[in-house]
């Protein structure tokens, strides 16, 4: 699947590179130092990466069905796969745990054919390791199960080429929903461990 145009990205480059521009230094102010448009430049780069996430939240709600915001993400790599947790906060929310089953079985049997189209489509390219596991989809398996707030769907494989694109698959995921590499581990604590502060 070919990198998709995302509605609204160029805005959100251009408001960055207008958020640079007022905070350059006017030509010949010899006050601002270089440090200053250092600065301006992470700002903008920082307020960019937040419009970039809340996109990625508004386009996950729309392909999942349920609020990206109210919602766990795990992308846990096993030495055999992986796994892939979403979950409500409470159980009692019976309408989007519902919501989530049917959406990690439709997504278990959309890989199992080699499909990626809704990890394209929520994050906006293709997503890094999805080719490889498309073409290797007769070494993979991919079980959906439910939990008590949610469902699961685990990534088995034995061969070293899928298992390298799995791995890779959910690193990305992991990184780009900022979420928790095994469960027990809050996002922020993912994020303090691999140096990946959002």
């Amino acid at each position: 699947m070919p990198r998709t145009a995302l509605p609204g990205a160029a805005l959100v480059v251009a408001g960055a590179l207008a958020a640079c521009d007022r905070a350059a230094p006017a030509r010949g102010d010899s006050t601002v130092g270089a440090g200053d448009t250092s600065a301006a430049v992470a700002a903008a780069h920082a307020r960019t990466n937040d419009s970039a996430f809340r996109s990625l939240q508004t386009r996950g709600a729309g392909v999942m069905g349920v609020d990206q915001y109210t919602s766990a993400h795990v992308f846990e790599s096993l030495p055999d796969g992986g796994r892939i947790v979403l979950e409500r906060p409470d159980a009692a929310d019976t309408a989007g745990v519902r919501t989530i089953r049917e959406h990690m079985r439709t997504i278990a049997e959309a890989f199992r054919k080699g499909n990626f189209e809704a990890p394209g489509l929520v994050h906006g390219q293709v997503v890094p390791g999805t080719r490889v596991m498309a073409a290797r989809a007769g070494h993979l398996s991919y079980a959906a199960t439910d939990r008590p707030r949610g469902a699961e769907v685990r990534i088995t494989t034995t061969d070293p080429a899928a298992l390298a694109a799995v791995h890779e698959f959910l690193a990305f995921q992991r990184a780009d929903h900022r979420a928790a590499g095994h469960e027990g581990m809050s996002a922020a604590e993912h994020a303090q461990h691999s140096g990946a502060g959002h």
